[in-house]
């Protein structure tokens, strides 16, 4: 872009650039961006496979520090790190460890589909509301109830330890990863309820809003990687909403549905909803909530009758327009969160027509299907109404899938960009400028 760059007030600005870092399962990604938007470069670092155990998969956090740093080698092959003014990071939702004072990890990192002991789960039942988010088998708090020992001095969710390598602080955490553990977001604390818990209140961490100004950069972790010392850390968020960010969906009734291996909702709201029954919870992101669910269902399913390249290949016989009324209910086993909490959903796979085409684009209507539910149940509890869904996961490179989802939803369908990475930068950008993406998702609310 030629020229000084514009924001969206109109108002010309000076350059700055910053960090997004994106850490999920198998990688570290991070995205050098400039405040008109431009990426100026990108890298990409696998993460080392983690541990399995009895209750899912553990991973040692050194190997996601270790991926970090082979991503930020590589970005400052591509872009001069002196430059650079602020950082971000979000990373798996409810992924959590245990820390010692200097915050040095001293158990393994948690992952965020590990489940927590029976006994914790049935205990944490008769204590926690109704609607909290830290309810489920996989509860964070759950499990971090489990890990206690006289060893931790804090627990910490993954964007907050590794926020903390730069920084130095190893206490605080964001609103939206603490809320899987329990964090009140309208009271902005953690509840009272919390000490009725096996939880020591001690070990848990300060929470401030997304897009706070943590300070500047460690000075050894500047000089190692040739970073500008005067850098920013900025508290981050989840993998989720870094993506819904990165997707430019900012007006009230606007959502984004991620379709990877699961199904995933989110829609801008102007009040919170969380109707844990129903599976539906809300993030905070400035004054604007993003409320939704996430789905068992999903391209998961499809990769179980289906190779990579064979689903590519059917794309061209579906019929988008003409509906095969198959009423499949796609999941990869018992068991559904949302639009309905129920463990023990069976799946309805069949019966499997002859045609591999046909059988597919029933699978699809069924996932459409579910997704459609999904917003119908979010404006049953106060959402509003539908306008437009964005897209963005590996499926929303499937044309005639998105064609099948515009007919059932009735509302305008398209393709985004949601590099989690390049959402974590827009946080970053938004903290230095005041304003930025976190305005224009309050704008967007304010102005419907």
């Amino acid at each position: 872009m030629a020229g000084r760059p514009v924001d969206c007030w109109g108002m010309t600005i000076p350059q700055a650039c910053v960090l997004g870092i994106d850490v999920g399962t198998t990688a570290v990604r991070i995205a050098a961006v400039c405040d008109n938007g431009t990426i100026l470069g990108k890298a990409q670092a696998l993460i080392e496979a983690g541990r399995q155990t009895a209750h899912g998969v553990s991973q040692s956090p050194a190997t996601w520090w270790q991926a970090t740093r082979a991503s930020l080698v590589d970005i400052g092959q591509q872009v001069d790190l002196r430059q650079i003014e602020a950082l971000a990071i979000d990373a798996t939702s409810g992924t959590v460890l245990g820390v010692d004072r200097q915050g040095v990890p001293v158990t393994a990192g948690s992952m965020y589909n590990d489940k927590a002991l029976p006994g914790t789960i049935e205990a944490l039942s008769r204590i926690l509301p109704e609607n909290c988010a830290a309810q489920g088998l996989t509860s964070p708090l759950a499990r971090m109830i489990d890990m206690q020992h006289p060893g931790i001095h804090k627990f910490l969710h993954q964007a907050d330890w590794l926020t903390g390598q730069f920084s130095g602080r190893f206490d605080i955490s964001d609103e939206n990863n603490a809320l899987k553990s329990g964090f009140d977001l309208i009271a902005r604390k953690w509840p009272a309820w919390m000490g009725d818990t096996q939880i020591n209140p001690q070990l848990l961490p300060q929470v401030v809003p997304a897009a706070t100004d943590l300070g500047r950069i460690r000075s050894d972790i500047a000089a190692q990687f040739g970073l500008n010392p005067n850098l920013r850390i900025v508290s981050g968020t989840t993998d989720g909403c870094a993506s819904f960010l990165a997707s430019g969906a900012y007006g009230l009734g606007e959502a984004v549905t991620s379709l990877g291996t699961t199904l995933t909702l989110k829609q801008i709201c102007s009040t919170p909803i969380a109707v844990a029954k129903f599976g539906i919870y809300s993030h905070r992101l400035g004054d604007a909530w993003l409320c939704g669910g996430a789905s068992n269902s999903g391209g998961g399913v499809l990769l179980k009758f289906f190779s990579r390249q064979r689903l590519v290949e059917l794309e061209r016989s579906l019929v988008p327009e003409h509906d095969t009324n198959s009423g499949f209910y796609p999941l990869p086993g018992v068991g559904e969160r949302f639009p309905h909490a129920n463990p023990y959903l069976q799946p309805v796979l069949e019966p499997r027509p002859h045609d591999d085409a046909r059988y597919l684009q029933g699978l699809l209507e069924g996932i459409a299907a579910i997704e459609r539910t999904g917003y119908a149940r979010l404006q049953e509890f106060g959402a509003p109404a539908l306008k437009r869904v964005v897209t963005v996961g590996g499926g929303s490179r499937n044309e005639p899938w998105r064609r099948i989802r515009e007919r059932l939803l009735r509302v305008p369908v398209e393709t985004g960009f949601a590099e989690a990475a390049y959402g974590a930068a827009l946080i970053a950008l938004n903290t230095l400028r005041g304003r930025g993406v976190l305005r224009a998702l309050a704008n967007g609310v304010s102005a419907q």
